[in-house]
């Protein structure tokens, strides 16, 4: 979706997403210190806007850019707005859904953002002025709407391709002197070995489990259990509760436990790989979606268990080196990350779905692994060295730097993955705009006296 005009190249380049994507993104630490007095500025569906709500954004927005006129600053912030409204209504209709376990996974993965924004949680939780879990608890709703619209635009656009011929006829219409600069990029391999799991560590992971499972047997409260002791970060600080959880949210081995369950009885101890062991209590259940208290015990990997994972790398790293085995094979082969037996090896970029990093963004993504590439030439390879996975884990990786780009103005041969991205989200946006304007006839829509002047892209006001 765009707005008056066509967003800036350079914008797009650099994002690849829908101002939709940018909805909510920092609102989270600002505070406002003058209170709105509040009222509805929009209506859409049976779904309000409030002054307060519109404000919220223009403040978040507004510590990052001041270029933009207030006035014409809210006008696109209240589109924006009243887009995901619309689609959250459709989302509604049409049961497109996230799970409560996909809610805390993207809180926790802002929380990390803003934690490193900020130098550590410590200080976020200082400038927020608010525990971590408050934090959460006021975003929660926010952030479920927003990813619910998300994946309603993701269905609307699923099918939408672009060809090879598209990009080169989305490159050859960008006018020569209009071409974005790209700054210095790299594209950078890993293999991780995470440490094997015991079966001394399984042994004691389940025996644990199975203490907890028979004091719930005897009369001990569920949920008090679980926030004490349970090893799942999206369920435990709930008391290990999943609301409306529809069958296939979580792996099949919960499933098959939890769907077989009548209301109130509890599961035995089950394995559920690659998380652990597993009980389960049936709080509710209706056709296909449950809900469900559970506690989570994950086997420990020891300091022995680590070595022997950087022993098995050592030598990866040996056959690399000396015998010539190209690191995406290498990589294919014994990697333990799965995104990377796909790749080859390469990281993928998150804020780009690419796999090359422009140095802010890799020092966003991973700052040690910023400093590392660094001192490394292209076609070097490290050797094995501690690291920290996703899951807050430690196991060994080694890293590859398969390119190095100068400095230069965008080209098909360099940034071909780029201007695929690009062309592709100026397909789905097209599309995306060709949506509206079919919903904005069949939705209700209202827009208040003060913001009816406001130069939208789209008829929002076509019935008033």
């Amino acid at each position: 979706m765009k707005f008056t005009k066509k967003p800036s190249l350079i914008t797009t380049w650099r994002t690849f997403s829908s101002p939709l994507l940018f909805l909510l993104l920092f609102q989270v630490v600002v505070v406002s210190q003058n209170p709105v007095v509040d009222k509805v500025v929009a209506v859409v569906g049976d779904k309000i806007i409030t002054k307060s709500q519109l404000e919220e954004q223009y403040l978040s927005y507004s510590t990052k850019t001041d270029k933009m006129d207030p006035v014409q600053m809210r006008c696109r912030l209240l589109e924006q707005i009243m887009f995901q409204r619309l689609l959250l209504s459709q989302a509604q209709k049409d049961s497109v859904m996230v799970t409560d376990q996909q809610v805390e996974q993207e809180l926790e993965r802002r929380v990390k953002i803003f934690s490193n924004q900020f130098g550590s949680e410590q200080k976020f939780i200082e400038f927020y002025g608010k525990s971590i879990e408050d934090f959460k608890s006021e975003m929660r709703d926010n952030i479920r709407d927003l990813m619910q619209a998300q994946k309603m635009q993701a269905k609307i656009t699923e099918d939408i391709t672009v060809t090879p011929a598209d990009v080169r006829a989305y490159y050859n219409s960008i006018p020569k002197d209009s071409l974005p600069f790209v700054n210095e990029e790299v594209e950078i391999g890993q293999i991780i070995k995470k440490p094997p799991v015991s079966e001394e560590a399984k042994r004691e992971a389940r025996e644990r489990l199975q203490v907890i499972h028979d004091r719930v047997k005897k009369g001990e409260d569920f949920a008090v259990l679980a926030a004490l002791y349970s090893e799942d970060p999206g369920s435990a600080a709930k008391g290990g509760n999943y609301d409306s959880l529809k069958r296939g949210s979580f792996v099949p081995e919960f499933d098959a436990v939890v769907f077989q369950l009548k209301p109130g009885e509890i599961s035995p101890v089950y394995e559920m790989p690659p998380y652990g062991y597993d009980i389960a209590m049936l709080r509710g259940k209706r056709g296909e979606e449950v809900d469900v208290c559970h506690i989570l015990i994950a086997p420990k990997s020891s300091a022995e268990d680590l070595k022997k994972a950087g022993t098995i790398l050592d030598s990866v790293y040996r056959v690399i080196k000396h015998d010539s085995l190209p690191f995406r094979e290498a990589a294919s082969r014994y990697t333990d990350d799965e995104e990377g037996k796909q790749t080859g090896g390469l990281i993928v970029n998150p804020l780009t779905g690419a796999t090359k990093f422009e140095k802010t963004d890799l020092g966003q993504f991973d700052p040690s692994l910023a400093f590392t590439i660094d001192r490394m030439k292209v076609g070097e390879i490290t050797e094995p060295s501690i690291t920290t996975t996703k899951d807050g884990k430690q196991a060994y990786r080694i890293l590859y730097l398969k390119s190095r780009s100068e400095p230069h103005k965008a080209n098909l041969k360099e940034d071909y993955q780029r201007l695929q991205a690009i062309s592709l989200e100026e397909k789905k946006r097209k599309a995306m705009s060709t949506w509206i304007k079919k919903h904005i006839v069949g939705t209700y829509i209202h827009v208040d006296e003060e913001y009816k002047n406001c130069k939208f892209e789209h008829n929002w006001l076509v019935d008033q």
